[in-house]
């Protein structure tokens, strides 16, 4: 069956960052809520600042300091602002889409010495996990014709590519490394490829 998705309600949602409209899918793919966050005109433009997150509870909503992943949503709403329009798609893949007892599960091993890969690998699942064809299909529901892709991810560049998605350029956001997400970070940038300056801790 063809993967297929349906915009059920759209509303106005004030930040910080400014207005932006808040796109609710479902999907015939799995039953989490994906969501789009969309600043602006973004129909029919090219070169269309886009982050493609994928949910993390611990960093997002509790400001955990053990990834740099609220720091990065946070900052991605910021170069959306900036610009003047852009979309934030936010996927429900947690823990690089193995899910959030697994990834705590993880975290535990992590503590214990492994990185995040290995701790991964030891739980039975791969690196990461995540996919993108509902972003992809957000992306064309919403008539971009091309992004400016928010990230470090070389891989989350190839699978979009993959998908249909023109990525004509990359916006890179690093976030500060500090004492508790530096070992993070290095992993990301040694064993997956993230396009990374790592600088000194703080």
């Amino acid at each position: 069956m063809k993967a297929s998705i349906e915009d059920k309600v759209q509303t106005r949602i004030p930040t910080k960052h400014g207005e932006f409209i808040l796109h609710y899918y479902s999907n015939s793919l799995d039953d989490k809520e994906h969501v789009a966050f969309v600043k602006g005109e973004v129909a029919g433009k090219d070169e269309v600042p886009v982050r493609i997150h994928s949910e993390c509870f611990t960093g997002d909503v509790l400001g955990s300091r053990r990834c740099d992943c609220g720091a990065q949503l946070d900052m991605a709403l910021g170069l959306i602002e900036q610009a003047g329009c852009g979309v934030l798609i936010y996927l429900r893949q947690e823990g690089r889409g193995i899910g959030l007892l697994k990834k705590l599960q993880a975290y535990n091993l992590q503590d214990q010495g492994l990185d995040t890969v290995d701790a991964n690998i030891k739980l039975g699942h791969l690196a990461d996990e995540r996919q993108y064809d509902i972003a992809a299909l957000i992306l064309s529901a919403l008539q971009v014709r091309s992004i400016n892709l928010i990230t470090n991810n070389p891989q989350k560049i190839d699978e979009l590519t993959k998908l249909g998605v023109k990525v004509h350029d990359r916006i890179a956001i690093e976030t500060r490394v500090h004492d508790d997400n530096v070992d993070y970070l290095k992993t990301k940038a040694e064993r997956m490829r993230h396009m990374l300056n790592m600088p000194d801790s703080e």
